[in-house]
Order: C-alpha cells, then structure tokens, then sequence
C-alpha cells in the first residue's frame, strides 16, 4: 500500500527542484559533461547538474527507498527497506530533451512513482508527472485516476487545470525518428495521420506530449528498421507518460498493448512509445498488425 503522504512529498519536492534545474540551464548551455549516460547517449552538464539536484532532494524524502536516473546505471538505495513493503521508488529523466539546450527549446523533467522495486512495471506506478520549462513552468501530475496540471512559481504549485482530459477532437501529431528508418506499416500509418492532423515536435517528448494533452492527437517514438525497440526509455519515460496520459482518458501502446501492461527486464530497458488520442492509437496498432 502507498504511502500517500510520500507521494504528495516527492510531486511536492519535484515542484520544488524544478526552478533550480532551470535556473541552472544558461550557464550550462553549450557544455558536455564528457560522459555518456547508460543508454549511450552524450550527458550534457545540464543533465549531470538536474540529476544532482533531484538526487539530493527525492533520496532525502522520508518514505522513497529507492532513486533511479536516467544518467545512473543502477538504481540507488537512498533507505533502508524495500520498495513496496517499505516505502516508495523513483524513477526520473531529470531533463528530458537536453539536446534542445543548444537551440533555446523547450526541456521537461519526468518521474514515475512506483510502490514496487525498480524497474517497475507501469501497473505499479502510483503517481507520474512531467515538468515543461517552457516560457511558463508547468507540471502535470497523473494520481488516483486525475491528471491535474500546475503552475510552478517559485517551488510552489498552484492547480490550473483539474481533472484534465484529451479533446474530443484531435488536431496535433508528432513523430520521432528518421522517416528514411521507420518500418513501412508507420510510414503507411504516418501518410494517414498527416492528411488529418497538424504537424508538431519540438525533439523533447514532454514539449510534444504536452501538445498531444492541449490538444489532442497523437505522440509516438516508433519502432525503427535501426533500432527495434525504439529510442525512448519504459522506465523513465514510457511507463510515467503513459500513465498521464490514459488517466487524461487517452492511450498508450507499444504497438501491440499498453505501455502500462509491458513488463519491464531492465532498468534502462527502451521501448517504442505511442500516446494519444484512443482512437490514433488503436488505428496505429492495426496499422502494425496488418
């Protein structure tokens, strides 16, 4: 059973964090780190500097046992005890999109709360949320079935959307990844959708994902000829935006089901990631079944 207090802390510090990460974003904005994180991928100074930060602040919560980061291999033990029985676990991509650093667009931090040891499946994920530094800072949070969105000034959030659900009508769409490398039932899929809907990706999955909840339509990060399991992360990323966005009354699918129900091998475990409005999604899985 989730520690509800818990939850409200980390959702709670997170907000908190947040205007740090961004106010350390200018000085770091054209410098690597010199590394590369787990997944392969070039660390930025901003990525090692927001991951210090949340480190610090989510691992000191009375009630999180476990922290998890995009840029760490493993998941850390920050308490004694064991995720589920004893307290909670964090999994976060402490700044998602930071390539968009060099370019002055939008970044996001996303987090996925999980009252069960890491990696978590998305069925055990008690809350998620995501952060856009946008022109206005905002977060939006998935718990108890409601995704409420938040203004974040100061460390502090203040509720400006409640019970936030998809349009009915779809207007947005935006796929990642080389349409030279897409597998020919999305690029036949993709044809589709851009006769329907308006093209928008900004290259950071909470910048377009936030899209997609304004509104409506449909994110994905497909499979590709290159790399079949896609690009993106289940655990840091998949599983918490899934989570937002089925509790807004949309769908997620790895392309056969959800991202909730995709049970997890390893920690940095990549997968491909479709969200959206219902019936983008189900179309997209037929599309691929085809």
């Amino acid at each position: 059973m989730a520690d509800y207090e818990a939850v409200d802390d980390v959702i709670e510090t997170v907000a908190a964090v947040a205007p740090d990460v961004r106010a350390g974003l200018p000085g770091r904005r054209l410098t690597e780190a010199g590394v590369e994180n787990p997944s392969g991928e070039t660390v930025t100074a901003a990525d090692v500097h927001a991951d210090e930060l949340f480190f610090e602040a989510l691992g000191a919560i009375d009630g999180v046992v476990e922290f998890a980061s995009e840029e760490r291999e493993a998941a850390v033990d920050v308490a004694d005890g064991t995720a589920g029985e004893d307290g909670l676990a964090v999994a976060i991509d402490p700044l998602d999109g930071s390539s968009n650093l060099a370019s002055n667009n939008a970044m996001g931090t996303i987090v996925g709360v999980a009252d069960a040891p890491l990696p978590a499946a998305g069925t055990d994920l008690v809350a998620a949320a995501y952060v856009l530094y946008g022109p206005i800072t905002t977060m939006t949070v998935a718990r108890e079935g409601t995704v409420t969105t938040y203004v974040i000034d100061g460390g502090e959030m203040t509720a400006v959307e409640e019970d936030v659900e998809l349009p009915d009508e779809p207007v947005v769409y935006g796929f990642g990844g080389r349409v030279p490398d897409w597998p020919d039932a999305f690029h036949d899929y993709a044809r589709e959708v851009e006769s329907e809907l308006k093209l928008r990706y900004g290259g950071a999955m909470v910048g377009d994902v936030n899209q997609v909840l304004s509104y409506g339509g449909i994110f994905a990060y497909p499979a590709l000829d290159s790399a079949p399991n896609g690009k993106l992360r289940l655990q840091f990323e998949g599983a918490p935006i899934a989570k937002i966005i089925e509790a807004a009354g949309g769908a997620s699918s790895d392309g056969e089901r959800s991202l909730l129900s995709v049970e997890p091998t390893d920690l940095h475990q990549r997968v491909p990631v479709h969200v959206g409005t219902a019936e983008y999604v189900e179309r997209l899985e037929a599309a691929l079944a085809d």
